[in-house]
């Protein structure tokens, strides 16, 4: 073979993978087109409830010259909570042990000298979960009585909230579909098939705060209402 018809050999093979390669973005290109003919909405749906259960932790904290007496004392002063809670209508499924600590106490000393030990502090807590929300301040303040000097706060809840969220999930979907026609409508196009459906993941909010009080009357609690809410996307083909 000649020089010259190897360089035209090698031009003909270089045209034939630029056209190849033509070919083959086009038909990329009209793909990424195809994908596209999708619309794609994010909606929400909400119902409103009344909780019915409330999820306390409360406790005792002690403080002795010892370890053991700081033990002792608290392990006395949570038998009286805890029988006086069951008393009170709170079943023994519904409290947990959560926390449970023996740590020293320090006195600052002058003279940059190093902290002394002058006692020991203990904390137990445990979590209440109370089912008759009516009766919530007679346990409180009964808690109170009992010795608990520690409470960090309420939680309400609804029991059946997964049951009650559907209905919000079905006005999400429905929600969705209304402004997907509209915007549908608005371009001239018609909604097809629907191709994916996402929930998104709601986090509760944080708990409840409530302080204590030493009043003589049952503590005042207001349950309030919550809202649950459901969020969707829904992603439909575009006919």
């Amino acid at each position: 073979m000649t020089r010259n018809s190897t360089r035209a050999l090698a031009w003909l093979l270089m045209g034939a993978a630029m056209l190849a390669a033509s070919l083959a973005t086009t038909a990329v290109r009209a793909d990424d087109e195809d994908s596209q003919r999708v619309i794609s909405v994010t909606a929400s749906g909400t119902v409103t409830a009344e909780p019915d259960i409330a999820l306390i932790s409360t406790g005792v904290a002690s403080e002795a010259r010892t370890a053991r007496e700081a033990l002792d004392a608290n392990s006395a002063a949570m038998r009286r909570l805890i029988e006086g809670l069951k008393a009170a209508g709170i079943e023994p499924r519904d409290i947990q042990t959560t926390s449970l600590n023996v740590e020293p106490v320090y006195e600052q000393r002058r003279d940059n000298r190093s902290p002394a030990i002058t006692g020991y502090r203990v904390h137990n807590q445990v979590r209440i979960t109370a089912r008759d929300i009516d009766k919530l301040g007679e346990v409180l303040d009964q808690a109170v009585t009992l010795g608990a000097n520690q409470i960090g706060g309420i939680q309400f809840e609804v029991s059946k909230a997964e049951t009650l969220k559907d209905e919000a999930r079905r006005t999400a979907i429905a929600n969705a579909r209304r402004r997907a026609e509209l915007f549908a409508a608005a371009a001239g196009v018609k909604l097809g098939r629907v191709l994916r459906i996402e929930e998104r993941v709601q986090h509760h909010g944080p708990p409840v705060p409530y302080a204590r009080t030493m009043a003589a009357e049952a503590v005042p609690i207001e349950k309030g209402t919550q809202t649950l809410e459901a969020v969707v996307s829904v992603t439909w083909e575009l006919d």
